[in-house]
């Protein structure tokens, strides 16, 4: 069963976690607590760009993770900032690569790149975190 945690930040602000299956499947679960985690900080104009951000980074860790879950993180990082992340147990960093037009894969972190403020990956002992910004207008 995925484990769930919400946790206030010092400025106040929550974040929003949950542990899944490393299964495509997932990306949906993601995408709800992205959305869930917007709505309730009032910044719904980035619910459909953080939704699909998200996708993306389960379907990356889906693809090249090791072990059986992935961690999803949602977290307001400012007033118009939020942050999704996805840590998981492989340390090998993600790389957008050129595409083809006629490839029908590989154009996530280039979707990623286009919708977002900022991505990178952070390197932890047992793996990786693989984050992505958004931020709102205004």
């Amino acid at each position: 069963m995925p484990q769930s945690t919400t946790w206030a930040r010092q400025a106040g602000h929550p974040g929003y976690s949950r542990t899944l299956s490393r299964a495509l499947s997932s990306a949906a679960t993601a995408r709800r607590l992205t959305y869930t985690a917007l709505s309730c900080w009032g910044l719904d104009e980035l619910a459909d760009d953080a939704a699909l951000v998200v996708s993306e980074l389960v379907a990356n860790a889906v693809q090249h993770a090791r072990r059986e879950s992935i961690r999803v993180v949602v977290e307001r990082t400012g007033l118009r900032t939020v942050r999704v992340a996805v840590a998981d147990f492989s340390r090998v960093r993600p790389v957008a690569r050129a595409v083809g037009e006629g490839d029908e894969d590989g154009r996530g972190l280039a979707l990623v790149e286009e919708l977002a403020v900022g991505w990178g990956a952070d390197e932890r002992r047992w793996g990786k975190v693989v984050w992505a910004e958004l931020q709102a207008a205004g």
